[in-house]
């Protein structure tokens, strides 16, 4: 009797954490969908609403001699960018996929994208997250994407 109690309350306890997991996963995911929300939009206030005070944010990609550089925006400039963004100008970053690490209030989030331009497609590559649970708010505390022109999956259809 004592074991099937033991297992009950295994079974139990898995599904609790894993519904913990499950909830957290998916507030990591709205965080990331509003930055991105706020990135179409052009509207930086929405932005700001994910990025803890203290971001650190970076972009890899290669010049057309193919050197690799590192470019470091500070969180003032990537809102100002967005909030000055044309009208005219629309920009759609295409999730295709969200791998989301958790550990305690820590999280790690992979995205690979595609990235279209005024309806075209300009360019693919991943971005990767790390996000604090700021008392119960996820905050993005680093953002790294990585930016290339060659080497995407041809895209299936243009947003």
């Amino acid at each position: 009797m004592s074991k099937i109690i033991t297992v009950l309350l295994l079974l139990t306890t898995s599904q609790i954490i894993y519904a913990q997991q499950e909830t957290s996963k998916q507030a990591i995911k709205k965080t990331i969908n509003l930055f991105f929300e706020g990135l179409h939009k052009g509207d930086s206030t929405l932005m700001k609403k994910t990025l803890h005070k203290d971001i650190k944010i970076q972009t890899t990609n290669s010049n057309t001699k193919g050197e690799k550089f590192l470019k470091t925006e500070s969180r003032l400039g990537l809102l100002t960018n967005v909030a000055n963004k044309k009208p005219e100008n629309k920009y759609f970053e295409k999730l295709l996929s969200y791998d989301i690490k958790i550990d305690g209030n820590l999280a790690s989030v992979w995205t690979p994208y595609e990235f279209y331009f005024n309806g075209n497609f300009n360019h693919c590559g991943a971005n990767s997250f790390q996000l604090f649970n700021n008392n119960g708010s996820w905050e993005i505390i680093y953002l790294v994407d990585m930016r290339r022109r060659q080497g995407c999956k041809p895209p299936e259809s243009k947003k």
